[in-house]
């Protein structure tokens, strides 16, 4: 098996998203390494033995994502036995000629603190844990989105992932067993009708989730989970709130159509 290395002087995330980005488009499987970190000639050299041991061992050179900005710790890891692939390199040149100036490389500088986006993210986590689930409904007037849907079609890590990676306060609700006989909105929803967002999910997947939470009860019953699912997506043409089939979607798919449909603001960088 290939093995494709993610090596940077920070976080390495940036090489991590375009190097899978890359690989994802071939159908065939990697060994995937990431190494953050390499701030240093001598951590440089230990990472290139690292890579050129895998070369030796496999046969294959290893394919090496990095974005570094040290010339002299870059060079070391060039200079391995690997396929190389800088990203920083192939778009920084054409850039400085569009914009008119010279960039400043920085180590990290991309996933670093920044005052602003970052205060955004921990308030937004920590809103987000506490208005998790329903479990305080008296604060919605401070939430960015309330995600609402049954139990187990993806509210909470939704709704963390929304907070950590974009600093969007989003709280969330459930719909249970007793708001099913007569499904509405309650009340305390109501006056915050246009920061909702639904969530739905095949009746079979909810079966699945909820009979390895739970087997054999009425919450993981066929019925049940039918019935439900088929209350609150009545409930949401009723009420025309947008939501949205996770059944097939990751958590990030998930919150990127939710960004997308609502235009909530991002605090990311």
């Amino acid at each position: 098996m290939r093995t494709a290395f993610y090596v940077s002087d920070g976080t390495a995330i940036t090489s991590e998203v375009f190097g899978h980005a890359l690989l994802s488009l071939f159908p065939i499987q990697f060994e995937h390494d990431t190494i953050a970190f390499v701030e240093t000639v001598e951590k440089a050299q230990k990472t290139k033995e690292r890579i050129n041991r895998v070369a030796k061992h496999t046969g294959e050179k290893p394919l090496v994502f990095h974005t570094f900005v040290n010339h002299e710790i870059r060079e070391i890891i060039d200079s391995s036995d690997a396929i190389i692939y800088n990203f920083l390199e192939q778009f920084v040149a054409p850039l400085e000629k569009q914009l008119g100036v010279s960039a400043k490389p920085k180590a990290h500088r991309t996933h670093s603190i920044h005052e602003n986006s970052y205060d955004y993210r921990i308030d937004a986590v920590n809103y987000s844990l506490a208005n998790d689930d329903g479990s305080n409904v008296s604060n919605y007037e401070h939430a960015d989105v309330i995600l609402v849907g049954v139990s187990r079609s993806g509210k909470t890590p939704t709704s963390l992932y929304l907070a950590l990676q974009y600093g969007i306060k989003a709280a969330n609700y459930p719909f249970t067993d007793d708001d099913m006989d007569e499904l509405k909105l309650p009340s305390f929803l109501v006056p915050h009708k246009k920061k909702l967002f639904g969530l739905t999910i095949d009746a079979q997947r909810l079966i699945d989730i909820r009979t390895g939470r739970m087997a054999n009860s009425k919450y993981s019953s066929a019925r049940q989970c039918r019935m439900e699912v088929r209350e609150v997506e009545r409930l949401y043409k009723k009420e025309k709130i947008p939501f949205l089939n996770t059944t097939k979607l990751s958590v990030e798919e998930i919150t990127a159509k939710i960004l997308n449909e609502t235009g909530l603001q991002r605090y990311k960088y």
